[in-house]
């Protein structure tokens, strides 16, 4: 028996069932389906940032969406945000690394 407690895509169990071993699962539902979302988040998150893998790539985008869809969150909206932010503080494009902020002597 191998424990998960983690959100999981939809045709999983199916795919556990067809390698004759019994999935024991519960729906997700409100607060705890969101949560779950932000965990999922997080771990392909994870694994991308390990791997580099595009599929991984495509988990988050997965999620993302997913999350959106949860958060009733438009398309529009959220490009629009992702527009307002970059014109407030840029976009991630030039690679800069902040490594401290030292204070100014006077």
């Amino acid at each position: 028996m191998t424990e998960y407690d983690k959100l999981v895509r939809d045709r999983i169990p199916e795919v556990i069932r067809e390698n004759d071993e019994r999935p024991v699962t519960h729906v997700a539902e409100g607060e705890e389906y969101r949560r779950r979302l932000r965990e999922k988040l997080c771990e392909e998150a994870e694994e991308f940032r390990e791997s580099g893998d595009p599929k991984e790539l495509a988990d988050v985008l997965e999620v993302i969406d997913t999350i959106r869809d949860a958060e009733k969150i438009e398309d529009e909206t959220l490009a629009a945000l992702r527009e307002e932010k970059a014109d407030e503080r840029g976009r991630f494009e030039e690679g800069i690394v902040l490594e401290r902020v030292e204070q100014r002597s006077e």
